[in-house]
């Protein structure tokens, strides 16, 4: 078990953030994940103390880069328009989401299973694709703070070799839809070596938004979501029907991402988290 006091830190919400679909709540304490092809437990203590369910060189191995800890999200919240009401009532309620730092593979396929879809069922698809063909994680016996986790067994998301291995008419069989030739040219692209995330990570903005939109099925919205969580770029702002719902009631159509070259991406998951928990959208 590891240990740490983090400021603006909250797993519940980062869960309820639509950033990422194998995050979950357990209860109003307790959020698990599975990603890097591992279960992750983290209980919350009270105080910004939290208790995750691994080793310490673990967590600072994989854990501390994938929650992004060394961002200063105050410091990026900070610069936000003190005068715009609806985005400063979107940091209060939002206070503690982070960008995950996702994988980049998992991130595409991940997004072009989401057109068009609500989260849940992006959710229950990408569960399903992990559970056809990615490695299987039996869950922990977990001891205080933690709790049973939500299931027996977990599923990693598969890796491009296990994923090359998927036949369309699985894809199908899941509910990918007519995704499944998106996903399937995805793989290829993967497998030949058209993609490769350590050489796409060097590119900039423009460039990587170039490759992306490049890609078979592939537009604005999944490629500044696949830049957003899976690059860290975190001036992209993904525009959906939620944000889009946003701009048209707050900010006559079009909100001006380009005054927050550096923390666009981060406002946007506070505005997203925020009109999807209001009893009034």
């Amino acid at each position: 078990m590891h240990k740490e006091h983090i400021e603006f830190f909250d797993p519940l919400k980062i869960a309820l953030s639509g950033q990422a679909f194998r995050i979950h709540p357990i209860d109003d304490t307790h959020t698990e994940l599975v990603a890097k092809g591992r279960y992750l437990q983290i209980a919350s203590l009270g105080n910004d103390e939290y208790a995750f369910s691994c080793s310490d060189d673990e967590f600072d191995d994989i854990w501390r880069d994938y929650f992004d800890l060394s961002f200063d999200y105050l410091r990026a919240v900070s610069k936000a328009d003190k005068n715009d009401s609806f985005l400063q009532a979107s940091i209060n309620t939002g206070y503690g989401i982070r960008i995950l730092r996702q994988e980049v593979f998992e991130t595409i396929i991940s997004y072009i299973i989401s057109q068009r879809r609500s989260i849940p069922s992006i959710t229950t698809c990408v569960d399903r694709l992990s559970e056809l063909c990615g490695t299987r994680i039996t869950a922990p016996t977990l001891g205080s703070p933690f709790v049973k986790p939500l299931k027996d067994e977990y599923h990693a998301f598969p890796t491009v070799e296990q994923a090359s291995k998927i036949t369309s008419e699985e894809l199908d069989h899941i509910g990918a839809g007519y995704r499944t030739s998106y996903i399937m040219s995805a793989i290829e692209e993967f497998e030949q070596g058209k993609l490769v995330p350590e050489a796409m990570s060097k590119l900039d903005d423009d460039e990587l938004y170039e490759v992306l939109t490049s890609m078979y099925g592939v537009g604005t919205k999944v490629a500044n979501c696949v830049m957003l969580f899976g690059f860290h770029r975190v001036g992209r702002f993904p525009v959906d029907v939620w944000i889009k719902r946003i701009e048209d009631r707050y900010y006559g159509g079009h909100f001006n991402a380009e005054d927050y070259p550096d923390e666009a991406g981060i406002l946007q998951q506070f505005m997203f988290y925020y009109i999807r928990n209001r009893s009034d959208s």
